[in-house]
């Protein structure tokens, strides 16, 4: 708590400073010799040297009786966030606490302000993830070197800047580096802290989360009790068996056991070079409370996004680039590789042994990353950074693990589990769970028929995923008769027919 009043009192600070300075002339001396400040407090404002005069003394006047309430807040309510034992990234206080220079962040505020013409002070705090106090100052720079220009005044004592003639050429200049204007950077140092307190490692899972976060599939309880285990062992597991039994499904439901949400930076800086972290493609932000429309007391970090620990999924389409830091040629804005988007989550490899790039390049990528816990980045300079490897791997595959890897490779897996066909009676609870999500009323009697018509007599192979794809085609059946949704066996004849034609 005492960070989010020092936070506080910095944005107070600023915002009454400018519409101090931009009132007349008379009211700031009427300020200056307020009953309240000694005469030896005003000789030393005033003697003190400031490039914008007229904002010292109210400054100051303004920072003495906000100090006083500050601290003694402070001293009464503490560091409550210390005491809550979750981890938080704290909003910076000064820009050296937030791991930039002052050129970076010049060069973020002239690059949006090229590219948005037109922009008040809080719009351009709200684009770069930065609080107020520390964007201020380098905007009032900015405007002191003609890079910027007053525009007009904003609500709340703020103003709009426009960018000059002079501000453009500098911002080519910046974009000819990189053309990147979103949150700062995070520093490398700030994001191994926080993967370290928020690593999956130290999470666990019980039977009944285990149970809570699989209530919505129909699941052999053997396995499920194999499940637990290799989860907790935060490791890596083989998922193998018969197409269609839910392989994808059970690696995706996996994350939701750890039950909580972490941290993840929107864009890291490294060694000079901005990576984009955050992707609204892989991770589910969860939104902030709203905070006083006069200052954020939530003390975060902006720069960081709120995200439910994260499920990436990818398949065939994987290819080795992509567990690599990407350079656009054309932008120079990297973009991080999957395994590092996945940390503090759920990596799952899904039709493993069918990427595009050989199964041997792929393993050796991993195989000191699996032993060690930690990975390295090449980064597009040359050097190489060391970042953690956090995450549950999955590997789902329809071959059994040793058809695709050899015993070097499967020491490192230590679980590997079969997903088994489903019994009947798992086949009918499934539909029982399947049938009212399409509208139709479950009727045993009816998947009887269809089980001694259609798959005791030749054997035919149960699979998880046949119930939903049978009574799907019996919808549509259904809506092209233009009959009530019912379950008939006749309606199943026809999506036999159909959806084992080749079987």
């Amino acid at each position: 708590m005492k960070s989010l009043f020092a936070n506080a009192r910095e944005t107070l600070l600023c915002s009454d400073g400018d519409r101090l300075a931009a009132s007349e002339p008379a009211a700031v001396a009427t300020e200056t010799t307020s009953p309240d400040i000694e005469p030896s407090h005003i000789d030393d404002v005033e003697s003190e040297e400031h490039p914008l005069r007229t904002d010292s003394a109210p400054v100051a006047w303004v920072d003495r009786r906000l100090t006083d309430l500050f601290d003694r807040v402070n001293q009464l309510l503490g560091d409550a966030q210390a005491d809550e034992g979750v981890y938080r990234p704290k909003c910076p206080a000064t820009i050296e606490a937030a791991g930039l220079t002052h050129e970076e962040v010049e060069g973020l505020v002239l690059k949006y302000l090229a590219a948005r013409g037109v922009a008040s002070g809080r719009q351009i705090c709200n684009q770069i993830k930065l609080p107020f106090n520390i964007v201020e100052p380098i905007v009032r720079d900015l405007k002191l070197e003609h890079m910027l220009s007053l525009s007009g005044t904003a609500e709340a004592g703020d103003f709009h800047y426009t960018i000059t003639d002079t501000g453009r050429s500098r911002a080519r200049a910046y974009s000819a580096e990189c053309t990147y204007f979103g949150a700062a950077p995070v520093p490398l140092r700030d994001y191994l802290e926080a993967m370290a307190a928020q690593s999956i490692a130290k999470q666990t899972v019980n039977v009944e989360e285990l149970h809570a976060a699989f209530k919505d599939l129909v699941i052999n309880q053997k396995m499920l009790d194999t499940l637990g285990p290799a989860i907790n062992s935060g490791r890596g597991m083989f998922l193998y068996g018969e197409p269609g039994n839910g392989k994808t499904s059970i690696a995706e439901r996996i994350t939701r056991c750890f039950g909580s949400s972490i941290w993840i930076p929107r864009a890291l800086g490294i060694e000079g070079e901005i990576i984009r972290v955050f992707d609204p493609g892989q991770h589910e932000e969860l939104p902030l409370a709203a905070s006083s429309n006069l200052f954020d007391l939530s003390g975060v970090d902006p720069r960081w996004a709120h995200v439910v620990r994260p499920t990436i999924v990818v398949g065939g389409e994987l290819t080795l680039d992509q567990l690599e830091v990407t350079q656009n040629p054309h932008t120079k804005v990297c973009e991080a590789p999957l395994q590092l988007k996945s940390n503090c989550g759920t990596f799952v490899i899904d039709d493993f042994g069918r990427q595009r790039c050989p199964v041997a390049d792929l393993l050796n990528r991993w195989i000191v990353p699996l032993e060690k816990r930690y990975d390295f980045l090449n980064m597009p300079s040359g050097k190489k950074v060391q970042v953690p490897f956090d995450q549950l791997i999955i590997f789902s595959t329809n071959l059994e693990p040793r058809q695709l890897v050899d015993g070097a490779f499967t020491r490192r897996i230590p679980y590997k589990i079969q997903v088994i066909d489903p019994t009947e009676d798992e086949f009918h609870r499934i539909l029982q769970l399947v049938c009212p999500h399409f509208g139709f009323e479950y009727d045993r009697d009816v998947i009887e028929d269809l089980l001694a018509k259609h798959y005791r007599p030749t054997n035919r192979p149960m699979r998880s995923c046949q119930p939903r794809d049978l009574v799907l085609q019996v919808r549509n059946y259904c809506t092209y008769h233009r009959i009530p949704k019912r379950l008939t066996l006749e309606a199943f004849d026809f999506a036999v027919a159909n959806y084992f034609s080749v079987m």
